[in-house]
């Protein structure tokens, strides 16, 4: 698991993340990118949690991870208060995962 700061110094200027978001069009829009990048690298986290990484505000990371939910790239479980946000199972997810980790790691 890679700590917050080298990630967001990577989401800063990740020519590969820009170029999956220019694939997979409308459902690859650049902070869904940042959000599945994040994502990759940090199992499960909050919705505040990937807000502080990525450096924007609670509610754009909110409704871009309902847009990822609704075509089931990422899934969600409630732990207590929380709401905790994991890359999906399914074979979408998959290749958007193997897109933004190739060549990164």
């Amino acid at each position: 698991m890679r700590k917050k700061k080298v990630l967001q110094d990577e989401l800063q200027d990740n020519e590969k993340i820009e170029a999956c978001a220019e694939k997979f069009g409308t459902t690859g829009d650049l902070t869904r990118m940042k959000l599945c990048y994040t994502l990759c690298h940090h199992p499960e986290l909050t919705v505040s949690e990937m807000a502080e990484i990525i450096g924007l505000p609670i509610s754009t990371v909110s409704h871009s991870l309902k847009k990822l939910r609704e075509i089931q790239v990422v899934d969600h479980r409630r732990q207590a208060k929380q709401v905790l946000y994991s890359l999906g199972k399914n074979k979408f997810a998959s290749v958007i995962k193997s897109q933004l980790l190739e060549n990164n790691e």
